[in-house]
């Protein structure tokens, strides 16, 4: 539902190309050479801000960022609660 959002979030906070395609299924964590620990913080935000969401640190885990569907599912269970 998010997915499209999600991507181009990603691309922007990343600096990807508008070359790279993200889909549900592509890995994050150990995969994007970008997405390290400073850029995790750097997306955190702007999924807050994005969103209107607040992300707690015991919300953060590997399964959370292991690829673009989880994100998204990640951020559409936020928003539910």
């Amino acid at each position: 539902m998010y997915l499209d959002q999600i991507t181009t979030l990603l691309k922007d906070v990343l600096s990807l190309g508008d070359d790279v395609v993200l889909t549900a299924s592509t890995p994050l964590l150990g995969a994007l050479p970008e997405l390290d620990s400073m850029a995790v913080v750097n997306l955190i935000g702007a999924l807050e801000d994005q969103f209107g969401i607040a992300v707690d640190d015991d919300e953060i885990g590997a399964a959370t960022f292991e690829t673009v569907g989880s994100l998204a599912a990640f951020v559409e269970q936020k928003l539910a609660e």
